[in-house]
């Protein structure tokens, strides 16, 4: 079964040469991992085909993106994963065949001046599905590599779009120091759908931020990523009485969650920083 290994030895000759490497060069260390993976093919097999005896071939395990045909179009192996480079006239003769719901298509993306794209499989599809375990998957090709990992779990599409989920905090605030007169920016990144929208308050106050202090913002937009909301929240010229815990409120139709952080407030006295809660030295310039 599968290829005859008779030009080996030409093949490994030449590729020693092209990488400037002693022959023999085994492995070859210094070529890059998506070469070595199509060279090391060739060097094992060999570029024909003895006949087929399916009852010979292993069966491949672990294949995250399903299986493909050898290049024999005898045995089964595992198909490449997204990201993975791969034969771009999609036969499975160098470094590999894609595997389902993927195409191989040059990479173009951040290339830089003189580099040359390279033959990645991508996802046909970029619509996001919701998998009967609740999860939100960002596309199909994703859905798969679980459904491959966890073949006990029979995972199936439950319905196209996100899962119907609690906000979840991917980004919260953080905790703050800084000297009085300088401006202070709280963020708060969330992923919920339906989307969430975010409140800002402070502890010991109940009205909503900004409310009516005139050097209090706060701001939202979409994203980074599809189904999250950013929020922030701007101090200028913070003062000794902005000090505090500051929570950031997510919320949708399915729940809610909070995240917090405290401003720590240092105040200029001369040449010296002092905390303003702790009444104590903190540190010394000049």
């Amino acid at each position: 079964k599968g290829r005859l290994g008779a030009p080996s030895q030409l093949l490994s000759l030449l590729l020693c040469l092209s990488w400037a490497l002693p022959w023999p060069c085994g492995a070859l260390p210094n070529a890059p991992d998506y070469l070595q993976r199509g060279w090391q093919r060739l060097l094992e097999e060999g570029e024909s085909c003895s006949d087929c005896s399916p009852e010979e071939c292993p069966m491949p395990r672990g294949c995250l993106a399903g299986l493909v045909r050898d290049p024999c179009e005898c045995c089964w192996e595992c198909a490449n994963l997204e990201g993975q480079i791969c034969d771009l006239d999609n036969t499975n003769h160098f470094y590999g065949k894609c595997g389902d719901h993927l195409e191989c298509k040059l990479d173009t993306g951040d290339l830089r001046k003189g580099e040359v794209p390279e033959p990645q499989c991508a996802c046909l599809s970029s619509q996001t599905l919701c998998g009967s375990d609740g999860k939100t998957y960002a596309q199909i090709c994703k859905f798969q590599e679980v459904f491959h990992a966890y073949p006990e779990a029979n995972l199936t599409v439950a319905h196209e779009g996100p899962c119907e989920s609690e906000p979840q905090i991917l980004s919260p605030p953080y905790d703050v120091w800084n000297i009085t007169g300088q401006d202070v920016i709280f963020g708060c990144e969330v992923f919920a759908y339906p989307m969430a929208s975010i409140e800002w308050r402070k502890d010991g106050a109940e009205i909503l931020l900004p409310g009516d202090d005139p050097h209090i913002s706060v701001q939202f937009r979409g994203g980074p990523q599809k189904y999250e909301v950013t929020g922030w929240l701007q101090i200028q010229g913070v003062r000794v009485t902005d000090e505090g815990t500051y929570r950031c409120f997510a919320r949708n139709r399915v729940g809610e969650v909070a995240a917090l952080a405290t401003t720590q407030l240092l105040l200029l006295v001369g040449a010296s920083l002092f905390s303003s809660t702790l009444g104590g030295f903190s540190s010394q310039h000049g």
